[in-house]
């Protein structure tokens, strides 16, 4: 077995990893960053690439107004208590070093841009934010990656547009001036940078983009195809870990010590069998397929404590014709739609936080047969908005399969090709159109929320969310509770050290993003509650690294 020494031994390659390696790296500290896969940036690359960050300098500067004291009477009301997962001094610990690392990355040449407008997921509650406190990575022009433009993880099926998340709702609406105009700016934004030969890169690309260049450009080393397979302890602290590399493998020892950042266990059926809700399937996985727990379970055998081990970024998602699980979001929460159990009947607010509907899929199976679910939508729904990828207007057979765009002239029809109760699904539809004409959902409030409402169609009268299910044909996709990831995981203190099941800090062992326990106990704050959090922990942890060896 062959050996390597460092500094700072990261474990992953999204964005918390990256984070904490270009942290410890701008200290002069060698660092080695392992990737398990032969693509860098994990689900972060695949993401919408938004932070939510609150009171940060980026904000700030586009006249967003912000404090300390109002983000964290927002948590204060919407963060449930979790024990220590959701410790006061951890919330407090990301609302101090937050608005430092977006100083700290923006010093260091990464470009943000406020997506300003994009609301808060509770903005109603005390503290919470109508124009919002998420921020993303401006336009990167990939180029710059060289070689390594060809090793960034991609959503597959994606299209290569340049868009900003504070635009997307808009580009739902496709046949509207809003869409249009929307469509006009992205397809000029994108030619702009192809005449200058630039590749532009935007949300969750910009995101690993640019944290991977400036890794790259201060000297981080990067090993791909080199999955963790132990920690290695010696008397009682981590010292580094056993890679396999080339087949091979290789112990690698970290002076300062191990930073675990590979993602959660969403592509494990094992730990997703032993932890999350049933009934559950790897199929409905979105995020990264190397997300499989390898970091929670190698640190769980060295005694780490574990929590929110139940729970998940999760959201309703469809299954594509080709087999992909695709996250429906703007498609669920536009008028002239509503999802169903196989009674036929509705069971919640479809324009709410995905993790909120993710909750209530599974909620409701406990009392009603809910897995899947049916987004059941009319002509009026096609014919208007974007659904998946697919554009308005004609919806062709390759685009339909038994569980994705099942169509019917008749409701009656619909039902029994999808096998949901005739006579509940026409009784729900009737009560549906009735408070969609009248502009109120008195059953779930659809629509009364500045948030369900981003995602909306304001042409559509009394009620932007709300619209009756009419005109044939009607068309129905299955819906399952599906993640972007799992959220529970190691837990940790207020400097990212990971504790061990008898309470005290392991030495020489931390943990960030979804490897990690949510400080937020399983509720989504705002857009971005994911990847804030990952990379102000990724940094917090690599400060206390460069601590810790300035007094060895």
């Amino acid at each position: 077995m062959s050996e390597f020494s460092t500094d700072v031994l990261v474990v992953g390659s999204g964005a918390a990893a990256l984070v904490g390696a270009l942290t410890a790296r701008s200290a002069g500290l060698e660092v080695l960053v392992a990737e398990k896969t032969d693509l860098v940036g994990g689900s972060s690359a695949m993401s919408g690439g938004g932070l939510w960050i609150p009171n940060n300098p980026v904000s700030r500067q586009a006249g967003l107004e912000d404090s300390f004291e109002e983000a964290w009477k927002y948590l204060s009301n919407v963060v449930p208590e979790a024990g220590e997962a959701t410790a006061p001094e951890k919330l407090r610990a990301f609302l101090i070093n937050g608005p430092e690392l977006v100083q700290f990355l923006q010093d260091m040449g990464f470009k943000w841009r406020a997506s300003a407008g994009y609301p808060d997921y509770y903005p109603e509650k005390p503290g919470g934010s109508v124009k919002g406190r998420c921020i993303e990575g401006a336009v990167f022009n990939g180029r710059k990656l060289g070689e390594w433009r060809k090793r960034l993880r991609q959503y597959p099926g994606a299209p290569p547009l340049p868009i900003h998340t504070n635009e997307a709702s808009k580009l739902y609406l496709t046949r509207s001036w809003a869409g249009i105009s929307t469509l006009l700016r992205i397809g000029a934004r994108l030619i702009g940078h192809s005449l200058l030969g630039r590749v532009p890169l935007t949300i969750g690309a910009s995101l690993i983009g640019q944290l991977l260049y400036l890794c790259l450009k201060r000297g981080v080393q990067i090993w791909l195809k080199s999955p963790l397979k132990e920690l290695v302890e010696e008397g009682g602290r981590v010292v580094g870990a056993v890679l396999i590399r080339e087949t091979r493998e290789v112990t690698v020892r970290a002076r300062g010590g191990v930073l675990l950042a590979a993602g959660g266990f969403e592509h494990s059926q094992e730990m997703r069998e032993a932890y999350l809700p049933r009934p559950t399937s790897t199929e409905w996985a979105v995020g990264a397929p190397g997300n499989t727990g390898d970091a929670i379970r190698a640190a769980m055998e060295l005694g780490a404590k574990v929590a929110l081990m139940d729970k998940a970024w999760g959201g309703p998602i469809a299954i594509t014709p080709d087999g992909r699980p695709s996250f429906i979001l703007a498609e669920r929460s536009l008028p002239f739609g509503m999802i169903v159990d196989l009674n036929g009947e509705r069971f919640m607010n479809e324009s709410a936080s995905y993790v909120d509907c993710w909750q209530s899929i599974y909620k409701h199976n406990r009392e009603a047969p809910a897995i899947p679910s049916w987004l059941i939508i009319d002509q009026k729904h096609r014919s208007r908005y974007l659904f998946g990828m697919l554009m308005p207007g004609r919806t062709p057979e390759r685009a339909t399969s038994p569980r994705y765009l099942v169509r019917a002239h008749t409701l009656e029809e619909l039902a029994d090709k999808i096998g949901v109760e005739k006579e509940g699904l026409l009784r729900t539809v009737k009560r549906f159109n009735e408070m969609a004409r009248a502009g109120r959902d008195e059953d779930f409030h659809r629509g009364e929320s500045a948030y369900d409402r981003f995602y909306s169609d304001p042409s559509v009268k009394p009620n932007p969310n709300l619209g009756p299910i009419d005109k044939p044909p009607y068309y129905a996709t299955a819906i399952y509770p599906g993640e972007l990831g799992t959220l529970g995981g190691l837990l940790t203190d207020e400097h990212g050290r990971v504790l061990h099941r008898d309470g005290h800090p392991i030495a020489g062992l931390y943990a960030a993003g979804n490897t990690s326990a949510s400080i937020f106990g399983g509720t989504y704050p705002g857009p971005g509650s994911t990847l804030g959090p990952a990379c102000v922990y990724g940094y917090i942890a690599a400060k206390h690294i460069i601590e810790t060896l300035k007094k060895q």
